[in-house]
């Protein structure tokens, strides 16, 4: 007979705790906790007072690399690996601390975030099996979000080529301010 560890326990409870109030749907949760199915379903329900949301996950990485999703896809993917690459912090300890950045950046900004937990967690994964990769703009040298497997010699990104659809928008001058402060970002971690 298997003893399951109470304290093992409790930290899984944790995780999934942290990860539904950050808003990870059901599949995140059942990949990155140890807790069955419906023990998740019923802590869902708990915390958030109704049933998890029901449907597909985003598949495409083409999400990523429209024009005003890609400027917050890489604010946090590089925020993401900023963390990484400075601490000993790893794996979905890691995603939630870089969420968590992002979201206080992007707000403290006066911005709407655009990315979701979940959609962070395809970021990481689109990336980990090498479908997206950054590339370095030519104009402000900022690292971007791009396909993988396609020739980035001459890369402009969206910030200092803006498409001709974007116009003045509210959404542009987002982007502009975004843009400002991404740097500052990276900075303020350290």
């Amino acid at each position: 007979m298997v003893t399951k560890s109470v304290v093992s326990e409790g930290q899984q409870i944790a995780l999934a705790t942290d990860l539904i109030n950050l808003g990870a749907r059901l599949q995140v949760l059942e990949v990155e906790t140890t807790l069955s199915r419906e023990r998740l379903i019923r802590l869902y329900k708990e915390l958030k007072g109704v049933s998890p949301p029901k449907g597909m996950l985003p598949f495409s990485t083409d999400w990523f690399v429209t024009w005003h999703p890609n400027i917050h896809a890489s604010l946090f993917i590089d925020i993401h690996a900023y963390l990484v690459a400075n601490t000993k912090v790893r794996g979905i300890e890691a995603l939630i601390k870089s969420y968590r950045l992002y979201l206080e950046h992007v707000e403290s900004q006066g911005h709407e975030a655009m990315l979701s937990l979940t959609r962070t967690w395809m970021l990481l994964r689109y990336f980990d099996s090498k479908l997206l990769q950054t590339a370095p703009c030519t104009k402000c040298k900022g690292k971007f979000v791009v396909h993988s497997m396609e020739l980035y010699d001459h890369y402009v990104c969206g910030l200092c080529n803006p498409p001709s659809r974007a116009g003045r928008s509210r959404s542009l001058e987002t982007a502009e301010r975004l843009r400002s402060t991404t740097d500052d970002a990276t900075e303020s971690i350290a």
